[in-house]
């Protein structure tokens, strides 16, 4: 069972992987960060060791990446309110 749940892992980080890699606008690139970022939940729930500590690195590790999210969105919206744009490579530098 935790061979498979490993290899589910590797799945969604490597998913998660392709699509920042491949992310044509920012909404979509948080969101295979967060898809990759999931990928450490699996490990720490397949390795089956929830006492004190896993626990605690379980909710550090959501806590994380709910904080991460949440900042990289508003970061998102504020570069589409000076600039316009949320495809990365097509947002020009607005100065103020």
């Amino acid at each position: 069972m935790t061979s498979l749940a490993y290899l589910v892992a590797i799945w969604l980080f490597l998913a998660g992987l392709y699509g920042v890699i491949t992310s044509r606008h920012l909404i979509h690139l948080v969101m295979c960060l967060s898809v990759a970022q999931s990928s450490t939940f699996v490990v720490l729930l397949a390795g089956q060791r929830l006492d004190g500590v896993g626990r605690t690195l379980l909710l550090l590790d959501i806590v994380a990446q709910a904080a991460l999210t949440a900042l990289l969105l508003a970061l998102a919206v504020a570069a589409h309110a000076r600039s316009g744009e949320l495809d990365p490579k097509r947002t020009r530098v607005v100065r103020e």
